[in-house]
C-alpha cells in the first residue's frame, strides 16, 4: 500500500510539473517572435564592428596611416604582404543571411521601412566585398536555404548594377515615421520621420560614392546619366546635408554595444604600433587640430612623432618613443563609420572638377569637406586653416592637381573608415605614398584581395572559374571598374 502510494503521488508530482513546464521554463526576457527589430541592432553592431576591425588593422597598415613598432620577419602589409584570407569574407557572408532575413520578415509584415534598411546594407556589404576581392557570389550567395551550398561567382560589371537597383529601390520604401519595431541603432527608430529619411540620405549618398567609383566603365554602365539624375533632384534623391546625416553607428557604451577596442590590451592597441611620418607629418605641417583626438604625443617638450612605414627588417623602433592611438578612441562614440558627411562633400569635389552640377564648385565642396571632418571627430577649425599653403585650394591648378588635393583630404577624412581610402587610391592613384626603404622591388602596392583558401576546398569548381575569368588570384589583379 506505501508503495502504491508513492507510485501515485509520483504520478501527479508529474503531471503538475507538466502542466507548469510551459509558464516555469518560459524566459521573461525573450522575444516572443522574430521582428525586424528583434534582429536589426545585433547585426548591424557586428557588421560595423567587423568593418572598423578591418579599417584599423588592415587599411591603417597599408596606407600608411600606422606601421608596427618591430618586424623583422621581411613580411607585414606595410611591405605589400597580403595573406589570402585576410578581409570581411567569412563574417560578411554570415551577416547577409541576416540581411536576407530582415528583408524577407519584413516583407511578411507589410514593413517598407525595414526592407528599405536591408537593401541599403546589402549594397553596402556587398560593394565592400566586390571591392575587395572582384569577383564573388552574389545572385546565388544566401541560397543555402534551398540547398544551394555552391554558389557561382558573379562578374563585378553585373553586381555593381545590381547594387545601383538596390539602392534605387531602398529610396522608394522609405516613408516617414517611426519604426515599427525599433532596434535601429545607426538612427533614432523612434522619431517620427528623421531616422527613415536619414536612411534614404544615406542610400543615396552611398549610391554616390558606388557611381564614382565606377567612373572609369561609364558606357559600361551609364554612370554620367545616373550621377546627373541625383544631383538634379535633390527632393527625390535627398543625400548628407550635415554630420546629423552620416552613417556612424554612436556605440552608447552600455552593455551589450561597447566600442569593440574597448577591452583591448595596451600592447595591441598602442605599444606595437606607431602612427607614420607620412600621416603625422602632413597633420603637424598644417596645425591640424585632429591630432589630439587621432595621436598620442611623446618627449619633453610633448610632440606628435612618426616612424617609417615598409622600413627594413634590420630596424625597430622603442616603445614609447613615437606617437601611437590614445586610449579615448577605445571608448570614443562615434567609432562606427560607414559614410561620413565628408566623404560626401569630396565626392561632390571631384565631381564639381569633372564638370557635374553640384550646386557648388570644386573649392566650396572641398573645404566643406574638410569641416565636416573636423566636427565629426570633435574638434575646432583654427581660422585660418583653410588659408595654409599645404591645405588652401588651388582653384587655378590643373585639374590632377585639384584632384591630388581632394583626394590627400579625403583620405584623412577615411580614419576609421573601413577599406574606402585604399579602394580610392586604386581608383584614383593618390594620395601618393613614399615607398618605404625595407619593401622587396617585386612587392606591388597591392590592388586586390586574394580569396580565402578554404574556398579551394569547399568550393573548388566555382572558385577555379572565377579565378579563370579575372586572370589570377593574387594582388596584382585588378578588378573591373580599375581596368
Amino acid at each position: 500500500m506505501k508503495q502504491l502510494s508513492i507510485v501515485i503521488l509520483s504520478a501527479l508530482f508529474a503531471v503538475s510539473c507538466t502542466r507548469n513546464f510551459d509558464i516555469l521554463s518560459t524566459d521573461p526576457n525573450r522575444p516572443k517572435e522574430v521582428t525586424p527589430g528583434v534582429m536589426l541592432g545585433q547585426l548591424e553592431y557586428r557588421m560595423v564592428n567587423t568593418a572598423i576591425n578591418e579599417g584599423r588593422f588592415f587599411t591603417h597598415e597599408l596606407m600608411q596611416v600606422d606601421a608596427p613598432r618591430a618586424s623583422n620577419t621581411g613580411g607585414g602589409v606595410h611591405r605589400y604582404i597580403i595573406n589570402p584570407g585576410e578581409g570581411v569574407w567569412t563574417d560578411f557572408y554570415r551577416y547577409m543571411t541576416d540581411i536576407e532575413d530582415i528583408y524577407t520578415i519584413s516583407s511578411g509584415l507589410g514593413e517598407n521601412n525595414y526592407k528599405g534598411i536591408a537593401l541599403v546594407y546589402k549594397a553596402w556589404a556587398y560593394s565592400i566585398l566586390t571591392d575587395l576581392y572582384g569577383d564573388v557570389p552574389y545572385s546565388e550567395a544566401t541560397k543555402g536555404v534551398v540547398g544551394n551550398f555552391l554558389p557561382a561567382f558573379d562578374k563585378q560589371k553585373d553586381i555593381y548594377p545590381s547594387l545601383l537597383k538596390l539602392l534605387d529601390t531602398a529610396n522608394t520604401l522609405f516613408t516617414p515615421g517611426p519604426l515599427t519595431y525599433g532596434g535601429d541603432l545607426l538612427y533614432d527608430p523612434t522619431n517620427a520621420g528623421t531616422g527613415t529619411m536619414k536612411w534614404k540620405k544615406f542610400a543615396n549618398s552611398l549610391k554616390l560614392r558606388l557611381l564614382l567609383r565606377i567612373s572609369k566603365r561609364d558606357g559600361e554602365v551609364n554612370v554620367k546619366e545616373q550621377i546627373n539624375t541625383l544631383l538634379a533632384d535633390p527632393a527625390k534623391y535627398p543625400m548628407f546635408t550635415g554630420n546629423a546625416n552620416e552613417a556612424i553607428m554612436k556605440y552608447p557604451g552600455t552593455y551589450p554595444y561597447f566600442n569593440p577596442f574597448y577591452n583591448t590590451r595596451q600592447l595591441e592597441w598602442r605599444d606595437q604600433v606607431y602612427l607614420t611620418k607620412f600621416f603625422i607629418d602632413q597633420l603637424n605641417a598644417n596645425g591640424d587640430p585632429r591630432r589630439a583626438v587621432w595621436a598620442t604625443q611623446v618627449d619633453s617638450p610633448l610632440v606628435y612623432r612618426g616612424i617609417e612605414s615598409g622600413y627594413p627588417t634590420s630596424v625597430s623602433y622603442p616603445v614609447g618613443d613615437n606617437s601611437s592611438y590614445p586610449d579615448a578612441l577605445k571608448t570614443f562614440s562615434g567609432l562606427g563609420i560607414m559614410m561620413t558627411y565628408a566623404e560626401l562633400e569630396f565626392i561632390k569635389a571631384e565631381l564639381a572638377l569633372k564638370g557635374y552640377n553640384t550646386a557648388g564648385t570644386a573649392q566650396q565642396h572641398y573645404e566643406a569637406g574638410i569641416r565636416a571632418s573636423m566636427t565629426q571627430w570633435g574638434v575646432t577649425m583654427p581660422e585660418n586653416f583653410l588659408q595654409q599653403p599645404n591645405v588652401a585650394y588651388n582653384a587655378a591648378g590643373t585639374v590632377d592637381a585639384q584632384l591630388q588635393q581632394i583626394m590627400l583630404q579625403k583620405y584623412f577624412a577615411f580614419f576609421f573608415t573601413d577599406y574606402q581610402s585604399w579602394f580610392e587610391k586604386r581608383r584614383t592613384g593618390y594620395p601618393v605614398l613614399p615607398r618605404g626603404s625595407g619593401i622587396p622591388m617585386e612587392n606591388k602596392f597591392p590592388v586586390r584581395m586574394p580569396y580565402p583558401p578554404y574556398l579551394q576546398s569547399l568550393n573548388p569548381q566555382r572558385l577555379a572559374e572565377a579565378v579563370a575569368g579575372m586572370g589570377g588570384d593574387n594582388t596584382n589583379i585588378n578588378v573591373w571598374w580599375d581596368k
